[in-house]
């Protein structure tokens, strides 16, 4: 788990590699999975994401590569410009754990809304959600399954037919609050 300020410094590191100054990080060695996902500001709609599933390279240089490819490379959207206003945020990743069951139709119960994310993968595709997405859109178990199959190009109900593999992680979150200011840890929200 990290501090609020070491969320901070990896929240400002995203940043400034977007602007192309120096992203110095002190420390953040150890190899861990991140995502950085960019907000437009104010209307805080989704402006990009990408990132890194498992721990492929030292924190540090994962949260760098991720926020350029956020900017950048996401192809859903096109390359932020200097001018765009937009809100930074950060997800520390757990290693992904296969969820095994016995039959799919347990898959709902192996899943915590608003505190796992989930990876869907079958031959070439793979789909990835980050916990905050569940919650976002109110999803329950199933439909939050039925998504990350979507994502990852899966009829929604793949997830019934035994064939795929899923996965899943916790995220520890730090998002600014405004365009360049004072970041904060997202707290996960369980369902009541």
């Amino acid at each position: 788990m990290f501090s609020v300020k070491q969320g901070a410094e990896l929240v400002k590191a995203a940043r400034n590699s977007i602007a192309n100054k120096k992203a110095e990080l002190k420390g953040f060695e150890e190899e861990q999975g991140v995502f950085v996902t960019l907000h437009s500001y104010p209307s805080m709609d989704l402006r990009g994401c990408i990132g890194f599933p498992e721990p492929v390279m030292p924190l540090k240089k994962a949260v760098v590569e991720a926020a350029k490819a956020a900017a950048f490379e996401d192809p859903r959207f096109p390359p932020v410009d200097s001018k765009e206003k937009f809100i930074v945020e950060v997800s520390v990743l757990t290693v992904p754990e296969e969820i095994k069951v016995k039959a799919p139709s347990e898959l709902p119960k192996k899943v915590k809304i608003g505190t796992d994310g989930l990876i869907v993968r079958y031959e070439m595709n793979s789909g990835l959600l980050l916990p905050q997405v569940f919650p976002e859109w109110k999803a329950n178990e199933e439909q939050a399954l039925s998504m990350t199959c979507e994502k990852a190009g899966l009829p929604k109900e793949f997830w019934k037919t035994g064939k795929c593999r899923f996965f899943k992680f916790q995220a520890q979150v730090f998002r600014e609050e405004e365009p360049g200011g004072k970041v904060v840890e997202e707290k996960q929200q369980p369902k009541p």
